[in-house]
């Protein structure tokens, strides 16, 4: 459903943020491994993530990524705007440039609906909750981040 980009940063920060509430700061290498994604590709998201604000990085010993628990909770629709843009919530299924409920396009009626539902997902979810319930034990299978 997203691009692999974004796969990976949601994958990448709540495990960095699993981690974190273990008091461990995960670098490049133990992410990219445990998230299954390439290493340099990690970095580069991980790196951008960073600049977003999203992400603390720390250098040198005892350094690693963290999230800053001073923010408010990180929404899963924030993170994937930031790389993929609008065009989750409000693209047309078909593909087409100008579909509404005015101009709909062969799949607008049923499509609308779908759209919202993950708009609202995403919107409800955060990435410090996908991590509570890892860590919590509700669901602590960490290789299920792994595509």
């Amino acid at each position: 459903m997203f691009n692999k980009e974004t796969e990976y940063a949601l994958r990448g920060l709540v495990y960095i943020q699993v981690q974190n509430l273990k008091g461990f700061k995960p670098g490049i290498a133990e992410i990219a491994k445990e998230i299954d994604a390439p290493l340099f590709y990690t970095g580069k998201i991980m790196q951008r993530l960073v600049k977003q604000g999203f992400l603390v990085s720390i250098k040198g010993k005892g350094g690693g990524f963290f999230l800053d628990r001073r923010k408010p909770d990180l929404q899963l629709k924030t993170v994937i705007q930031a790389i993929e843009g609008e065009k989750t919530y409000c693209g047309c299924g078909f593909g087409l440039k100008h579909c509404d409920n005015n101009h709909p396009c062969p799949l607008h009626g049923e499509y609308a609906p779908i759209r919202d539902s993950i708009n609202n997902l995403v919107s409800l979810n955060t990435v410090q909750s996908l991590a509570l319930e890892y860590h919590s034990g509700r669901d602590n299978s960490l290789s299920r981040l792994k595509s």
